[in-house]
Order: C-alpha cells, then structure tokens, then sequence
C-alpha cells in the first residue's frame, strides 16, 4: 500500500447539490459486470423517470432505467466511460420529471422488517442495484451468497485521491445508510457487521459511532488502496481471501456505502437506480462540487455547472486519478459505477519518460495483493500470458501503486490490463 496525496479538501466540505437535469441523457445497456441489456423500448416511444426500458433474461445482469421523462430518439452505438462505445438508448427530456410510478410505495419500518431474504433480493434486483464503488458486480447476486457469510463489511473507505463522494453520504444520510445496513444484514443474517473508514474523515466516523449499536466502527489508517474488497477484510478480520477465490469464501461480504444508501432507497421508497452520488473536481475547475446526478449525463454538462474552468484541463478522468480512466472527449454519459470526474492541469497530468526496469522492487513491496508487477510487466510486454497468468495477473485489482512508485516510469498496470484481456479471450 502507498500514502497519497488526498486532494480532498476542494470538496470535502461541500454539501451535496442537485444537478440540474440536462435536455438530452444517454443510457447505455451496459454499466454493470455482466450481460448487456436488450432495450425495452423503440424510437418514439414516450418513457417516464424510474420506468425499466432494458433487461436481459440472465444470472449475471442489473436492469436499466429511464432517468428522465421524454421521447426515445434513438437506440445507437454511443459513448462509454469505460467501454468506449456500446449501444446506448438516448432520450430527450420534457423537463416535466414525471414518475413511472404516479404514487411511488414508500414502505413502512414494520413492513420492511416483515421482508423475506427473497424479497428484499428481489427488491434490490428490481432496482437495478450494482456496485457502485465502480465495480459495478450486481448486489442481488452479492445477497444470494452459495455459502453462509457471518461478517458484512460496509467499505467507507473511499481511499481515491479526490473523491468525497462517499463521504458527504455518509454525513448526509446516516440513518438512510444504517437502515440499509439493517436491510443487509437480515438478508444474509450474519452475526457481525463492521464499517471500515479511514481516519481523514472524522466526521463521518463520529456520525457513525453515535447512530449505531448494531455494528463496529473501525477508524482506518489512510492509505491506499485501502478500499479494496480483499484488503478492507485482511485489516479488519485478519483473514485473507485465497488466490482466485472470493470473500464469500472467508464467510465475508463487503458492500460499499453509496451501495447500501441504494438499497435503502429501493426497499424502502420503491426507487430504482437512475442517479447518484458523484463528485466533480479538480484545479482546473473553479465551482467543484459533490452532485446528485441522473444517469446519462453528459460529462460536458457537469464540466459546465463546475465551472467555469481556471485553465484548459490537460486529462479528463472519469472515476479517481489512480484507477479511473482517462477520456478523450468529455461528451460521455456518467453511468452507475461514475464515481467521480477529475479535471488535471499538465503538471498533474505530466506523463514520464518510460525506461528500462531497473529491478529495484519498489513495485513488489507496493502491491497490495503480493504480486510481483516488473515480472508480469515484462512477460505482458514478450504477450507470453499464460506466464502472465501463472504469475497471478487475474488477481491484480488494477490499483496502479505499481506505477505510482515506479522510478522508472514503466507502464505496469497497463500491460497487466490488457494480458487479463487476452487471458480472458
């Protein structure tokens, strides 16, 4: 693990805010691990906030929903944040923000404690619920583990360098968070709940502390990347998830904080996943802020509200600087798992000159997961993958500390990116 600098204090302090709503969205059918969904609607068909408009008849699937009211314009080939292109349905908004549902189910606390594990899985199914650490793996399959959990981790770590997303969250809806947490923990019935934060947020651990008797609060020392699955559940359970086996297998599962918030507001308000928590920074930006926005978005129309700019951004990143992805074009819509969008100057942005490995190391004594990055970097680059693969590249987590201490500026994690791609074909 690295020590970072945290770049938070542009946004930390800022309430989250509204986004208001932009004139056209663009909704791919993919923002989640798994199938892509097939579209529910056509061209001219008048669709409604919350309505499913794509579904896919598979294990491994979130639906997709409307995130404004208006007319279906188009089913094309778009813009991905990640992807880089996928089909997409795009919708012009009629500003009148109708509901799919006119008179939406808020559910009493009795009748949400009188769900079954199986409706409250459904419910969070319905909604359309992922990952919204940016993993985007669906939470319904998370809550059907094939063995009995006893430990439920709620990750407010947030270690990414500028993002507050998380954190305002968790200082805002504290209660909506625990009650989702209650949600969680009936439907997997563990017998222990822990909520990991690091310690550069103090407010939220003191919020946390005070709200809650039901569950542990462990104050983390900050570093990076503290927030992955595997790390969160070696500091805090001392148990390690072995290689190519996941958490459930330790009796552990871990759902992120922006994720539990999500399954409150499904079961509880009946409200699908169609926007969310993410925050707009950067040095380049005057007005950053920490927003509620619908999905579809165009990242040019958060830019815009941010702004305006103090200088011409040499990088946009949509997601933290270690693990996000660079853009081309700020015309990307933000999907489910936009954690954040990152404006970076040219110093910031700065590219070193890679030179030759120089054994040092550094990359091995910084990998959280025990790899060895120089090794597979090498092999990567000879496309000898199966020797990448036996060298543990399908546990990499891509969290970039091997770059980052890199004296020699080699391209690790990249290399290591596309080797899991060719190991996967």
């Amino acid at each position: 693990m690295v020590r970072l600098e945290e770049h938070k204090t542009r946004t930390e302090d800022k309430a989250i805010e509204r986004m208001p709503l932009s004139p056209r969205v663009t909704i791919p059918l993919i923002q989640h691990l798994g199938k892509a969904g097939v579209a529910e609607v056509k061209p001219a068909d008048i669709v409604f906030v919350g309505q499913r408009i794509a579904y896919a008849d598979a294990h491994v699937f979130a639906p997709i929903h409307a995130s404004v009211s208006g007319k279906v314009v188009g089913i094309a080939d778009s813009l991905h944040p990640v992807l880089g292109r996928s089909k997409a349905i795009i919708i012009d908004n009629d500003g009148k923000d109708t509901l799919f549902n006119k008179t939406p189910v808020q559910r009493s606390r009795e009748e949400v404690e009188n769900f079954t594990a199986d409706q409250i899985r459904k419910a969070v199914f319905d909604a359309g619920i992922v990952g919204l650490g940016g993993a985007g793996f669906p939470t319904h399959i998370k809550l059907n583990p094939p063995k009995p959990v006893e430990y439920l981790v709620i990750n407010g770590a947030e270690c990414e360098p500028y993002l507050t997303g998380d954190y305002r969250l968790m200082i805002e809806h504290t209660e909506e968070i625990i009650a989702g947490i209650e949600i969680l923990s009936r439907c997997l019935r563990v017998k222990k709940i822990y909520i990991a934060i690091e310690d550069n947020k103090p407010e939220a651990i003191e919020k946390f502390t005070v709200h809650g008797s039901q569950f542990i609060v462990r104050a983390l020392k900050t570093e990076y990347p503290q927030g992955g699955e595997k790390q969160l559940i070696k500091k805090i359970l001392n148990k390690e998830v072995p290689q190519g086996k996941l958490p459930f297998d330790v009796g552990v599962v871990v759902q992120n904080v922006a994720t539990v918030f999500a399954v409150y507001e499904a079961v509880y308000l009946n409200k699908p996943l169609y926007e969310r928590v993410l925050t707009v920074t950067g040095s380049c930006l005057s007005s950053p802020r920490n927003l509620m926005v619908r999905l579809g978005t165009p990242v040019r129309d958060l830019i815009e509200f941010c702004g305006p700019l103090k200088e011409e951004p040499a990088k946009i990143v949509i997601g933290g600087p270690m693990m996000g992805i660079a853009q081309y074009t700020a015309d990307v819509p933000v999907i489910k798992t936009t954690t954040g969008v990152v404006l970076l100057n040219e110093d910031e942005a700065a590219i070193r000159k890679e030179i030759a490995c120089i054994r040092c190391g550094a990359c091995i004594r910084a990998c959280p997961v025990g790899l060895m990055p120089c090794i597979m970097n090498l092999a990567s680059l000879k496309e000898l993958w199966s020797q990448v693969k036996d060298y543990g590249a399908m546990d990499c987590i891509e969290c970039g500390c091997c770059n980052y201490v890199c004296p020699a500026a080699r391209n690790i994690v990249q290399t290591i990116k596309r080797a899991k791609l060719e190991i996967a074909k």
